[in-house]
């Protein structure tokens, strides 16, 4: 069951989204879930008050340092490797990690 989301998570989802948008990201959905596509790639997702973001190590761990930012378990019972979710209250680092899962994705 996907979390409830806020209409300013949305905004700040919105925003991140059309800052990527002419690096040639585009909005799709994976899982029922809103993300963020370069090619057939999913870089970022927005799962409740929070997005998720696919980073590599380094990045990652300084994602995982952000108060709330944890890794990211769509509901498994077990975190996805290369995934964190940082939370609504973090979300001025959005953009950051959105160009860093870009990046990383884009390779």
């Amino acid at each position: 069951m996907m979390p409830k989301v806020s209409d300013q998570a949305v905004a700040a989802y919105d925003a991140v989204a059309a800052e990527l948008e002419s690096a040639g990201v585009v909005r799709g959905s994976m899982f029922g879930m809103p993300c963020l596509k370069v090619g057939k790639k999913v870089l970022a997702g927005m799962f409740g008050d929070a997005m998720t973001f696919k980073l590599p190590p380094e990045p990652r761990e300084k994602a995982l340092a952000l108060p709330g930012a944890e890794p990211f378990d769509p509901g498994m019972g077990r975190p996805m490797k290369e995934w964190v979710v940082i939370p609504l209250a973090q979300s001025e680092a959005w953009p950051e990690y959105a160009a860093e899962a870009l990046e990383y994705v884009g390779r």
